[in-house]
């Protein structure tokens, strides 16, 4: 097979991962946006890291880290196993995983500092606190805070 089209399919095996993160995550689908100065990804950039990370992956440690691409004849040809393509997957998935972390990381430190002016927070906000994902939390703790 050409190592092209292996990179390919790598790649959208990767994508592909970064869509089911986005699926599993509580954000869903969203555009990339600023929340309170810390810049939220969206599902865009978890479909590019996804894919990204897959192809590195492949290149550095898969089948793609064998092909010398200077001197590719008609005749150099790779093979693709399936496992390679579910490989790229789940890296996509976990490489994915990484910066939406990473970003919830962010958001719950800034709802630590914004937390810290709030003297009493509702009950009804609390109980929300508990079940929402980082993003949603910290726009509770916004909404209840004084303004600064």
């Amino acid at each position: 097979m050409n190592p092209w089209v292996c990179a390919l399919l790598i790649t959208i095996a990767g994508a592909l991962g970064g869509v089911v993160n986005a699926l599993l995550t509580d954000n869903g689908f969203i555009l990339p946006r600023l929340q309170s100065t810390i810049l939220c990804p969206g599902f865009l950039s978890n479909v590019l890291v996804g894919a990204f990370a897959a192809f590195s992956s492949w290149s550095f440690y898969g089948s793609g880290a064998s092909v010398e691409l200077a001197t590719l004849t008609e005749r150099a040809t790779i093979s693709l196993r399936f496992s390679a393509l579910a490989g790229a997957f789940l890296v996509g998935v976990a490489g994915a995983r990484w910066i939406t972390n990473e970003v919830d990381k962010q958001l719950l430190k800034e709802t630590v500092v914004k937390s810290s002016r709030i003297k009493h927070l509702k009950h009804e906000d609390r109980a929300q606190l508990v079940k929402a994902s980082p993003r949603k939390i910290l726009q509770v703790v916004e909404q209840s805070s004084p303004a600064a």
